[in-house]
């Protein structure tokens, strides 16, 4: 097979009129001619750090719409149904992947659970990691997110850290906010990247220590303006990754989103493409192709650099996607779950408070992280419900893994007037998360996902809505199509009770993710993930 067009060079920066012959899945030769096609031939492109459960969909329905956007391999860590499943979760995922012609790279979870502070469903420890990094389709050590433990030399952190060393594999970081000193540490431990920098600064920091950072433009957390400024003179050492990406936002577009914005930010194209296609293939020691004579011939044929239209997606030499179609069919994913609680009530959700200064998480839109607001109650309560004046509401964290007391805490930012939202999408250990404006609310969204066992839902005075996910509580087995078109339903019933969050369920997601700054709320309580620690309601 020959491609006649513009051939991109990146490594070379240069573009002129080639033909590609392909021959056996692997290109067999790059040759310049005097005139060939307007249509722009390149690698493809790779997310450098996602996990692909938090697009709600199985890895082989993912890739249906993935190869439409030209993404060839992704760097995935399965660390949200490794927390539900084990290492049974991390084997589905590979086989599930392995179903379709996507290039996953799968990663072993390096905190599973993530912290001792939260209940999970299963725990992976140095033996299950000596065990999934000795296997060839296990590629790294994936986000080393404990980093008190590794600053600290904690025994277990540092014996996942020589594992991957053992087998030579790339070890991922995670340390939102760390500088200085103390990331200088963290990096020394071996730990390569981080797709956490939420500040210009912070990001400068970890590169001058010689860290690679991850520019991440997902559903909830969104970098990219405020790093991109640095591509221009980092790009070698630069990636982009989505993290977490929800079938809505996956159906508009991935990483080529975030290529065409760079590019019509006035970011030199050739640096903009070595971080999208390049850099993660040479660092994660990838099996796809960059167009070189003997690679595996991953490719895509974009219209121009300005649209970034992808017009055809190869893998292996086979058009897997022709004008954001798929060419390839999936089979229906297998349902595995860990799914154990029972249905709650009314009074389980009940919150007494006194008069007095109550903690409040404040959620940010767009960011993983999260303030302490102060909230002044005047009167002693038998049970505080909410206050949607002040848009103050009732959260709760609900094990899904056993039965036990509902933990509650207050939260602010959610906006929703009457009516809750839920999820058994809650990371990092999945259990239940819901907020509302009132106890009956609030059991009725719980009660649903429990019904389910799992899901995402609504519920108002005059309308419920569920989608259930299924598998681990965390994914459905419909197609991107299906479910995105089921969640923008839902998403657009949270703001019609009020949210003004621009994605309510995504950020609902992270609002138990401790090992995020700054308050945040397990299954065990109220937690302060600056000095990693519980702390009360009342102050």
């Amino acid at each position: 097979m020959i491609i006649k067009g513009q051939f991109i060079d990146i490594i070379n920066q240069q573009i002129f009129p080639a033909s590609v012959e392909i021959k056996e899945g692997k290109i067999h030769a790059v040759k310049k001619i005097e005139a060939a096609p307007a249509h722009m031939i390149l690698p493809g492109f790779i997310d450098a750090h996602i996990h692909i459960e938090s697009s709600m969909l199985a890895p082989s329905e993912f890739a249906v719409t993935a190869v439409g956007h030209g993404t060839v391999g992704t760097i995935s860590d399965p660390h949200e149904i490794a927390n539900v499943l084990g290492v049974e979760g991390v084997e589905y995922m590979i086989d599930n992947g392995n179903t379709v012609p996507l290039k996953f790279h799968f990663g072993a979870p390096s905190c599973v659970p993530a912290t001792s502070f939260e209940t999970a469903g299963a725990e992976i420890g140095p033996d299950d990691i000596d065990k999934l990094l000795q296997r060839p389709d296990i590629v790294y050590l994936a986000e080393m997110m404990n980093w008190p433990g590794v600053l600290f030399n904690d025994d277990v952190v540092m014996q996942k850290l020589a594992l991957a060393k053992k087998y030579g594999k790339v070890i991922d970081g995670h340390a939102p906010g760390l500088k200085g000193e103390d990331a200088k540490k963290y990096i020394d431990h071996g730990i390569s990247t981080d797709h956490e920098c939420f500040t210009i600064e912070e990001a400068q920091d970890k590169l001058k220590y010689g860290m690679k950072v991850i520019i991440r433009e997902g559903s909830a957390a969104k970098n990219f303006e405020a790093l991109i400024p640095l591509a221009e003179e980092h790009w070698e050492n630069m990636m982009f990754c989505s993290d977490d990406k929800h079938p809505d936002e996956l159906i508009e577009g991935h990483i080529d989103q975030l290529v065409k914005r760079a590019i019509n930010k006035g970011v030199d194209p050739f640096k903009v493409l070595q971080m999208a296609c390049i850099n993660p293939v040479r660092h994660y020691g990838m099996r796809v192709g960059i167009l070189n004579e003997g690679d595996p011939a991953d490719f895509i044929i974009i219209d121009d650099l300005k649209n970034i239209n992808v017009l055809q997606t190869f893998i292996d030499g086979i058009e897997v996607s022709s004008n954001k179609k798929a060419k390839f069919s999936t089979e229906t994913p297998e349902i595995k779950n860990n799914f154990n609680c029972t249905v709650k009530s009314k009074s389980a959700f009940q919150l007494p408070l006194e008069a007095g200064k109550y903690r409040v998480i404040e959620a940010e839109d767009g960011q993983l992280i999260t303030k302490t607001h102060i909230f002044c109650l005047e009167e002693s309560t038998p049970n505080f419900e909410s206050d949607t004046d002040q848009d103050i509401l009732k959260m709760t964290v609900v094990n899904r893994y056993t039965d036990s007391a509902p933990a509650l805490a207050l939260i602010k930012n959610f906006g929703i007037k009457e009516g809750a939202i839920a999820s058994s999408v809650g990371h990092d250990s999945h259990n239940i998360i819901a907020v509302g404006s009132s106890d009956a609310y609030l059991k009725q969204a719980v009660n649903l996902l429990i019904q389910e066992k799992g899901g995402i839902a609504a519920v108002s005075k005059n309308s419920s809505k569920v989608l259930p996910l299924p598998i681990a509580g965390i994914m459905s087995p419909l197609s991107c199509t299906e479910v995105g078109h089921a969640y923008e339903e839902i998403d657009a019933m949270a703001k019609e009770m009020g949210s003004l969050l621009k994605a309510p369920f995504m950020s609902l997601s992270f609002m138990a993710l401790l090992v995020i700054p700054q308050l945040k709320l397990s299954d065990k309580g109220l937690f302060d993930g600056s000095s990693f620690q519980f702390v009360d309601l009342k102050m």
